[in-house]
């Protein structure tokens, strides 16, 4: 392993489905949106309207291209032509979405609506983390980790730092405030568990107790989880230690952290046999015991259905077309919002399904089956916009900082 600046990767041309696992993110807050807008009748993008400064972008990718939205008034503002599979994340500043392509990470600067030509170039690019001002991709094609302040973003391409694993893998890193660099340990055939390295890059934890790796967040207090085919691994105040599921297999692979929580909220799965499993259940896992509890929530959900409150409260977009609020603290569900009607989760992961996208108090939910996207006010759980799309949006995300 080695540390190095950052250098460009050659292209590498893959199939139009990325070979990337279903990945869930950090849920992050960012400037607010009005609490209770007017409603708004759909619009379609503009030359002119694309000329205006993009208030809170919302971004969605759709087959053939990228969606991107006024997060205030919900108006579509531009339609961005981009071929192929492509996912996105939010870059960690208020202007830049990163769009994951087949050849890398591409720059969206969603404020002006325009994909930029600067491109981390990477082969298969993976997980996307914001945390403590530095921003870190992870390719899983060559294990390549790289680091940047995404404020730079506006000047261009940032140099940054690149750290290469020890062998490619689908993994993920962050990097926390002290400089300390979590990443993940596998191989193209298994995952195991992670290492930490200290500011200096030298090794200074390691656990390999973790079968089937994947996923991160990050709690109140800079507690890191990591999930696991049979549970999690909690990295906090310089000791990694293991958190096991209730049962022998309990996989836990997309988690969804907040600042103000030390609970973190995780998928669970239970069948490893399942060609695909819908799962009923969620985790919740407290950093601060070290202790696990799941809710059941009586309706079936997706990877990309986690996400966090501003108060830090659990969400979970269900198959039944609600979104069941969390309270971490108390373990159970405390009240739904309806926005859709009932979906189903399609057999392959890239095909789309309904998403949640949380900034501040305005929860975004996409509904590919009518060509919609809502904003909900969270505090009322009412729809205070709905605007329709040309086509089915499949990822939804946004800017954040």
């Amino acid at each position: 392993m080695t540390v190095r600046p950052r250098t460009t990767a050659p292209a590498v041309l893959l199939a139009a489905g990325l070979l990337l696992a279903a990945c869930g993110s950090q849920v992050p807050t960012a400037a607010p949106a009005p609490a209770s807008p007017a409603p708004a009748s759909p619009s379609a993008a503009s030359p002119s309207a694309a000329q205006k400064p993009v208030a809170a972008p919302v971004v969605m990718t759709y087959d053939g291209g990228l969606y991107v939205l006024d997060g205030q008034s919900l108006e579509l503002a531009k339609d961005i032509p981009l071929s192929g599979y492509n996912r996105i994340n939010p870059a960690g500043d208020r202007h830049h979405v990163l769009v994951s392509t087949s050849t890398g990470f591409r720059v969206l600067d969603a404020a002006s609506a325009t994909l930029k030509e600067e491109e981390f170039k990477r082969a298969k690019p993976g997980h996307v983390v914001r945390h403590a001002g530095t921003t870190v991709l992870f390719a899983d094609g060559t294990g390549e980790v790289t680091l940047f302040d995404p404020e730079e973003l506006s000047a261009g391409l940032p140099k940054g730092e690149v750290y290469r694993a020890a062998a490619p893998h689908h993994g993920v890193a962050i990097e926390l405030e002290n400089g300390e660099l979590v990443v993940t340990l596998g191989t193209e055939e298994k995952r195991t568990g992670i290492l930490v390295l200290g500011k200096d890059r030298k090794e200074i934890a390691r656990n390999e107790d973790c079968p089937g790796v994947h996923g991160e967040a990050t709690a109140q207090g800079e507690a890191v989880v990591i999930g696991c085919e049979d549970g999690v691994l909690l990295y906090k105040d310089g000791e990694i230690s293991k958190i096991d599921s209730p049962g022998e297999y309990g996989r836990i692979g997309n988690q969804a952290g907040s600042e103000v929580s030390p609970v973190v909220l995780g998928d669970y799965k239970k069948d490893p046999d399942a060609e695909l499993e819908r799962p009923t259940q969620v985790s919740l896992i407290d950093t601060r015991t070290g202790t696990m509890k799941l809710v059941d929530l009586g309706t079936s959900y997706t990877f990309r259905s986690l996400a966090r409150g501003p108060q830090g409260e659990g969400l979970v977009l269900g198959t039944d077309g609600a979104v069941h609020v969390i309270d971490p603290a108390a373990a159970k569900v405390t009240r739904t919002i309806k926005v859709l009607d009932e979906w189903k989760e399609p057999m392959e992961w890239q095909q789309p399904r309904p998403n949640i996208f949380v900034r501040d108090r305005t929860v975004y939910v996409s509904d590919p089956a009518g060509k919609k996207v809502h904003a909900v006010d969270f505090a009322s759980g009412k729809t205070t916009r709905s605007t329709a799309l040309p086509q089915a949006p499949n990822e939804l995300s946004g800017t954040t900082g």
